[in-house]
């Protein structure tokens, strides 16, 4: 509750009832989400750029960013609760910023690799701040809506980015891309700076060896999977890297139960409703990003859809993501967030299973892909309310950022490990059954998703 200071001047208002909060909250989500899958278009107009790289080298500019975007989300969110929500979210929109104009004029693709690294990694730092800006003195029964908003517009950006990136890359070339974040990112600033200057707590940062043993581990996993078809199953390479990924998870999760600041917050997961909505965070990250980029890669190359055709094939479903996510969080506000993450991965499940039993040969746009699109579209902007909102109001609002990081880590180590399995199951000239073989296997992990969700029970507090 508000109070006056000894002068009888009134504090500060809150931060979350400045208007300008909830625009510079959603813009910092959607950028670090566009990001995420726009490049999903970019692909084939890389491989004409770098005509020396095979389909899994280039799946690196979706994977690379996935891998340091998960890696640095869990300290990232300790930093805000450190540093303060204003300063964090300033460094991250300003490095964002930059790694994209670097991204933008890359000379080549290991150049280009390198600058989508620092582009995941200042798109952690986001993340956790935007929410806790958000966030920051939300009534508690306002808590639950406010992260259907927030998450509307990570939801929104994730269906619209194939789309997006069709139309600036047949326009202007895959280098439109990033070169488009930088009017964005320099308005966020702006906005940014007139924010109140927000005190930091008290600790020390988070266990850098523990974040370095986390990307590693989570990178050799992926790329032991994404190069099984170049190397093959049996190669040494292909069983070294996915169990030395595991082995150094696995010390990454050991040093942070012990570390005084560890680079994972794992106590957050002896809450059994946090563990839960970790679970459905990373199986659905698992089905979102393999179902995005293989619908690109089909409309391209089996029904020889334009790029441009194909991004705007791929639209639909962003709209309907974005009307369920607001809709998932007034539903999260009176029923819970079960219903939300359930229901939309079950919707999930029924689009696979479609697919699955009905995937054209030949284009059939209006009587399969639109319906198809909206529908799992539907699907997914609910998880994206549901898995969020889980993990934030579990965990409490002294540790909204942390949870958060952590929860969307969960996702986006999921969404590494999704493109690998693709890059594993799609060859160069892919068949139609390699295709169906990817859409079961986002079925299954968007059933699984639903079984995690059975587990949520968690409720917003009651004014």
């Amino acid at each position: 509750m508000t109070t006056e200071t000894q002068t009888g001047a009134a504090p500060p208002r809150p931060v979350a009832a400045r208007r300008d909060v909830p625009w510079l909250a959603a813009g910092a989500t959607f950028l670090a989400m566009l990001d995420a899958t726009a490049a999903n278009l970019a692909v084939a107009d890389l491989h004409t750029d770098f005509p020396g790289s095979t389909l899994s080298g280039l799946t690196w500019v979706i994977t690379l960013y996935a891998v340091l975007f998960a890696a640095l989300l869990a300290p990232a969110g300790r930093v805000a609760d450190l540093v303060g929500r204003r300063s964090l979210y300033l460094w991250g929109t300003g490095l964002f910023t930059l790694a994209s104009l670097a991204c933008a004029v890359a000379p080549n693709l290991p150049v280009l690799l390198a600058t989508r690294a620092a582009q995941g990694a200042a798109a952690a730092a986001l993340i956790p701040a935007s929410l806790a800006l958000l966030l920051h003195d939300t009534p508690p029964e306002r808590r639950a809506r406010s992260i259907g908003l927030w998450s509307a517009a990570g939801a929104f950006a994730a269906a619209i980015g194939p789309g997006l990136g069709g139309v600036l890359v047949d326009l202007s070339g895959w280098r439109s891309l990033f070169v488009i974040n930088v009017p964005i990112g320099l308005a966020m600033l702006l906005g940014g700076r007139r924010l109140p200057r927000a005190a930091g707590g008290a600790g020390r940062l988070p266990d850098l060896a523990g974040t370095l043993l986390l990307a590693a581990g989570v990178g050799g996993a992926a790329l032991g999977v994404t190069q099984s078809r170049d190397w093959g199953w049996t190669d040494a390479r292909t069983l070294a890297l996915p169990l030395g990924g595991a082995a150094l998870v696995a010390l990454a999760l050991w040093r942070s139960a012990r570390h005084p600041v560890p680079a994972l917050e794992i106590s957050l997961w002896r809450d059994r409703r946090f563990a839960a909505a970790n679970a459905a965070s990373f199986l659905y990250g698992t089905a979102l990003y393999a179902w995005l980029l293989a619908g690109v890669l089909y409309l391209t190359g089996e029904w020889h859809y334009s790029i441009l055709k194909a991004g705007f094939a791929s639209t639909p479903g962003a709209f309907t993501a974005t009307a369920a996510a607001v809709a998932a969080g007034r539903l999260a506000a009176r029923f819970g967030v079960r219903p939300a993450v359930t229901g939309g991965a079950l919707i999930m499940v029924v689009s696979g299973a479609w697919v699955i039993a009905t995937l054209p040969a030949e284009p059939h746009f209006a009587t399969f892909w639109l319906p198809l699109g909206l529908l799992v579209g539907t699907g997914m902007g609910m998880i994206s309310t549901g898995t969020a909102s889980a993990a934030a109001l579990s965990a409490g609002p002294l540790r909204f950022a942390g949870a958060t990081g952590l929860n969307t880590t969960a996702r986006q180590l999921g969404g590494a490990l999704g493109i690998a399995v693709l890059a594993a199951l799609l060859p160069e000239r892919a068949a139609f059954g390699d295709y169906a073989s990817v859409y079961l296997f986002c079925t299954i992990a968007a059933a699984g998703t639903a079984a995690a969700g059975l587990l949520l029970t968690v409720r917003p507090p009651r004014p």
